[in-house]
Formats: structure tokens, sequence, C-alpha cells
């Protein structure tokens, strides 16, 4: 692949780098399976040809998980993803809660996935942040809508994962740099997340209840 040189823009247009970002973000924030060391590699090879804001975070990430034997990186995902409320990475959750109107946006996140010809299977969230970004790789306007709307919830988790010490706060700083830098309606919805944190109605969300949803914890300060 031929190098990517150009300057990260903080835009709500795409480059064209922007789709190889999103898909080796999304193949690292995947659980890592038997399949994961072939992952890394092809992450450190499309990295290199990223800009460096996007690119440096991902081989930090490559970097030290190669050195780390799948099983541990299996437990420290399970540790983080699942067993660490506030580092939620179902996107809708900070935006609407444990509320109906939650079940609503996720039936509309996958009604959108539909309209673009891409189906998710019955037993994944199509709010999961590795399922969005894999949709963004391959709809990238639309994708950058998706993401952007869910910017606040991403800066919370991304602040989370950095408090936390996470390996995987390396891929949530590149997906930010990914991004148009938080504006002040934007700041002011992170800062009411952290000091209030989602609704906290306690409704079904069916279709979608079977499947299991972590839940964050409010975090208490603003963006860095």
């Amino acid at each position: 692949m031929k190098a990517l040189k150009r300057k990260t823009t903080r835009t709500d247009r795409t480059d064209s780098w922007h789709p190889y970002a999103w898909q080796v973000q999304s193949l690292l924030l995947a659980y890592p399976d038997e399949e994961f060391e072939q992952r890394l590699t092809l992450a450190g090879r499309v990295a290199a040809s990223l800009p460096e804001p996007v690119a440096g975070p991902l081989l930090r990430f490559t970097a030290h998980a190669e050195q780390t034997a799948i099983a541990d990186l299996t437990t420290a995902y399970v540790a983080t993803f699942d067993h660490r409320k506030r580092c939620c990475p179902y996107l809708t959750y900070y935006t609407h809660g444990d509320t109906r109107k939650r079940g609503l946006a996720l039936v509309r996140l996958k009604q959108t996935y539909a309209e673009a010809g891409r189906r998710i299977t019955d037993d994944e969230l199509p709010d999961h942040l590795a399922v969005v970004l894999e949709f963004a790789a391959a709809e990238p306007t639309t994708g950058m809508r998706l993401l952007t709307e869910h910017r606040a919830g991403l800066e919370l988790l991304r602040l989370a994962l950095n408090d936390d010490g996470s390996l995987w706060a390396n891929v949530l700083d590149s997906v930010s740099a990914t991004l148009p830098a938080l504006a002040g309606g934007d700041r002011e919805a992170v800062l009411r997340l952290a000091a209030q944190g989602p609704p906290e109605e306690q409704v079904g969300l069916d279709p979608y209840a079977s499947s299991p949803v972590f839940l964050p914890d409010p975090v208490v300060g603003g963006p860095r």
C-alpha cells in the first residue's frame, strides 16, 4: 500500500486513509482470538501508511501486544470490557442509558446498516464500537456521521481506558485522532456525562435484551 502522507484533518469530511484506519481499529477492538496475531501483523503494516496522530497509538498497541501472550491479552480484554463497567464499548448507552430510547436507537442503527446493504448477526449489538468502526470502514461518509454523533461517549470511554492504564486506550486515542476536535457542545456533553452519567430508567431493550450489555460508571472529570 502506498504511504499516505496527508496531515490529519479535523473536519467532518473523510479522507482516503480513514477507511484503513477504522478497519484496523475495528480489528484491534475485537476479542483477541486465535486469529489475533494475524490481525496484529496486518494492523502494523497498515498503520505505517497512516498519519502519525492516528498511526502512533496503533503502533504502540501492536508493539506491546506482539510481546504479550494471547491468553494474557484475552484475560485483559475480558477484565477491561466485560468486568469494568466504566469501560463500556456500547456507544448508545452513553446517550440513552438503559432506557427505552436506547432500544429505539439500536433499531435505527441496525436499519442504517441495512439501508447501506450491511447486515450484522443477531448475536451482535450494532452499537459495539468495533462494529461501528467496521461499518465506517465500508461506508465512510455515514460512518463518520455515526462516530461524530457519539463523540461525547467515545471521549468518555477514551478517558476511562486511559485512567485505567489499559492497552486499548491506544486504540481509542487513534479513533479520536480520526474525528473532528471536540467543539464547545461536545465538551459540554462530555462534562455532563462525566458528572451525571447516562439516563437510569430501567426498561427492556427488546429485541436486544438477550445480549450482554456491560454498563459504565460515570467518570469524574472533563476531557484532557
